[in-house]
């Protein structure tokens, strides 16, 4: 079986990678576990994980058909799309965002569909695909209504994978991801960053800057639990998706307040009070866009998972990245 990753030098195409790596096997078309002979890492900078012999890297832009072309050979059995232009950056370079999100899901589409092998097509999409006047809690069947360029180029990534799924060209599943946190690393250009720099900085005696208010809440998940979710989404049974490919993802409702409140009781205090409080009103136009609480019997049903707590997350974040509190966790 071969696979590719977009995205596969980024924080989630690595852990993704790593995961593959790890059971060498991912489900086939016939649902059945096989072993992987080949996976593709491409992105703009060179991956991490070149050393496998698994492994094959593709440095450049997937917005350039000839490097799609090479991506994706003929016999590409599964694609797990998560190359992106941010949502920040998308909304300030509007061209850029075109380019990368969804011209460039297109180039995938269409060269996927000329292999004429129907390969497993997964898509990250996000809750950004949802703003305006939306009801309280976000359903299965409420309309994406976006307010930024990053969701409605999501949303027609999705609206094209479901064509291209409907006509059989691929087999295609759009996994719409709460904001993913805590991520390691240096912040990035998201709007949604500083959901990880509240936490992460301040674990390590650094002053992190929180954009929005307390009382924003967010719809999140931890990395864990996201590359466990697009590997399960992967694996389901066409059978089972039916006509709709599209997935509000499970995940877990917290505001602002209290992640922070989440870090003073497990860092203590004067870790929390590392975090300065400085609006920042094109992040909190788009941030305050998105919906804060779902209710995803739909995911539920499929096998997905959320979070239990906030808590788990940081604890899960300070284990993995080896971090050292100020304090031993007491939630």
């Amino acid at each position: 079986m071969k696979v590719v990753i977009t995205g596969g030098a980024g924080f989630l195409g690595t852990a993704l990678a790593q995961a593959l790596l790890e059971s060498r096997t991912l489900r086939g078309s016939d649902g059945r576990p096989q072993q992987i002979s080949q996976l593709t890492l491409v992105d703009i900078a060179p991956p991490r994980l070149a050393s496998d012999p698994l492994v094959r890297t593709l440095v450049g832009s997937i917005t350039d058909a000839k490097m799609v072309e090479q991506a994706l050979e003929p016999d590409t059995d599964a694609i797990f799309h998560l190359a992106a232009v941010v949502s920040g950056q998308a909304e300030a370079d509007f061209d850029l965002g075109m380019r990368a999100n969804f011209d460039a899901t297109r180039l995938l589409l269409e060269r996927a569909r000329h292999s004429g092998r129907n390969p497993r097509f997964v898509l990250a999409s996000s809750v950004a695909v949802f703003g305006g006047a939306l009801p309280a809690v976000v359903e299965d069947d409420t309309a994406a209504t976006p307010q930024s360029s990053y969701g409605t180029q999501k949303v027609l990534c999705e609206l094209l994978m479901s064509d291209y799924s409907r006509k059989g060209f691929v087999d295609g599943r759009a996994l719409r991801m709460p904001t993913i946190c805590i991520r390691p690393g240096a912040p990035n250009k998201a709007a949604s960053s500083f959901a990880s720099g509240i936490i992460r900085e301040p674990l390590v005696g650094q002053t992190a800057v929180c954009p929005v208010s307390r009382d924003t809440l967010m719809w999140v998940m931890s990395p864990k639990c996201a590359i466990r979710n697009l590997l399960h989404g992967q694996s389901l049974d066409p059978q089972v998706l039916g006509k709709v490919r599209v997935i509000n993802m499970p995940g877990l409702s917290i505001s602002v307040g209290e992640m922070v409140e989440a870090l003073e009781r497990f860092a203590g205090a004067s870790t929390s009070s590392l975090i300065r409080w400085e609006p920042d009103p094109a992040v909190v136009r788009i941030v305050n866009s998105w919906p804060g609480r779902f209710d995803t019997p739909r995911a539920s049903k499929l096998g997905f998972k959320a979070d239990a707590n906030f808590a788990d997350i940081i604890r899960a974040y300070v284990d993995e990245a080896g971090v050292h509190a100020t304090s031993l966790p007491t939630v």
